[in-house]
């Protein structure tokens, strides 16, 4: 009987050390900022996009689907599909080329001769895709944030 209940006992300690397995780190959604726009000749934005990476392990970054709205203008759509691996609690960028409208060009036109006093508002909103670090299939995190974007002194055409 001792013998019986010491290997039942054995076998639930070595069950419940199995399923301990390694830690699962915390996920939390990403945040996207503009960290440059560049205007250029051709009337096309280059958009230097920041993902930050908020989770406690590293993530697959795959692909973004969104929307960029400058002050309280009509909005456009981004999107892309890239490959960018992000350690825990950090950065990186993506770069896409958009085509604003014309009244979002008109309203960095505005605040252009105003210098580093000028600014506008800007909001990016939507979805971007990435496979955290223990996880077999990428998913889905929105995203939503407003912020400003001012020029920069000495680089025409150039607003952080």
């Amino acid at each position: 009987m001792k013998r019986l209940l010491r290997a039942f006992l054995l076998t639930g300690l070595t069950a419940g050390l199995v399923a301990c397995g390694p830690p699962k780190k915390s996920v939390f959604p990403p945040t996207l900022t503009i960290q440059e726009l560049v205007a250029r000749p051709d009337g096309q934005w280059q958009l230097t996009v920041r993902i930050q990476n908020n989770s406690y392990g590293e993530m697959d970054f795959k692909s973004l689907d969104g929307e960029l709205q400058l002050a309280a203008l009509l909005p456009i759509r981004l999107h892309a599909r890239f490959e960018r691996d992000i350690p825990a609690l950090t950065g990186d960028v993506i770069q896409l080329d958009v085509l604003p409208t014309t009244a979002m060009t008109q309203a960095l036109q505005a605040i252009a001769g105003k210098g580093s006093a000028g600014s506008v508002g800007y909001r990016l909103s939507g979805s971007i895709s990435a496979r955290p670090e223990q996880e077999k299939q990428p998913r889905s995190f929105d995203f939503s944030g407003n912020d400003w974007l001012s020029p920069v002194p000495g680089l025409a055409n150039t607003y952080r």
